[in-house]
């Protein structure tokens, strides 16, 4: 077995640029969750965590770009949550449970990376904008294509990776695409979208057991 080795603990610099990144997104939710997303402006999110716009722009290159950072949280919890479900369990059934648990964990504070407030934000812009949920779909999924290929033992550029990553967006699409959260639920939007993540994939499984023992006509 190889040795674990382990990562030394981030410098003063990274901490610090750490605190900064986190200090924006709070502010940016803040601001969002009173004033709406799209009456809330860069300079505004700067000014409310104490840097200058420029600042702001080191970190993220547009307002989207904090939405994106969120789901970017969301994805890192649940690849963390997929790597304790067993390895016998299929991989769509195993992306499932592990969203289900990172999502969750957001509102028991299991999950210290996110917020309910950051995913009520996220889920409520996203679903607002359809080139928010492009560029989620588009670039957002990588992490989960390189621990589904290391859980089946593939090559991340397997296409049966990219096809259960492909189905998976789909899903969570289906679940969370016109998901808008409202004041009396923000407490409990982690266990909102895992019910509606559950109640999706139950579907799907409905759908593809009527698949199973049919194919395409041959070509040959």
């Amino acid at each position: 077995m190889a040795d674990v080795i382990a990562q030394p603990p981030p410098g003063l610099r990274e901490r610090k640029k750490q605190r900064t990144r986190a200090m924006l997104v709070d502010a940016a939710v803040t601001l969002c969750m009173e004033r709406g997303y799209h009456n809330t402006t860069v300079e505004q999110i700067a000014a409310a965590a104490e840097v200058s716009p420029r600042t702001f722009s080191r970190y993220f290159p547009t307002k989207d770009a904090v939405m994106m950072t969120v789901l970017d949280d969301l994805v890192d919890a649940a690849v963390t949550a997929l790597a304790t479900i067993d390895p016998g369990v299929p991989p769509l059934t195993a992306l499932a449970r592990a969203h289900t648990v990172a999502l969750r964990g957001v509102t028991s504070g299991a999950v210290t990376s996110l917020t309910t407030h950051r995913l009520v934000l996220m889920v409520n812009v996203i679903s607002s904008s359809s080139a928010l949920r492009l560029a989620a779909a588009a670039t957002r999924l990588q992490p989960l294509v390189v621990a589904v290929a290391a859980r089946m033992g593939a090559e991340p550029r397997d296409r049966r990776v990219a096809l259960i990553v492909s189905v998976w967006g789909a899903i969570t699409a289906a679940a969370w695409g016109n998901l808008v959260i409202g004041p009396g639920d923000y407490d409990n939007c982690g266990v909102i979208m895992a019910d509606r993540l559950h109640l999706a994939f139950t579907e799907f499984a409905d759908i593809a057991a009527l698949e199973v023992g049919w194919a395409l006509p041959s070509t040959v």
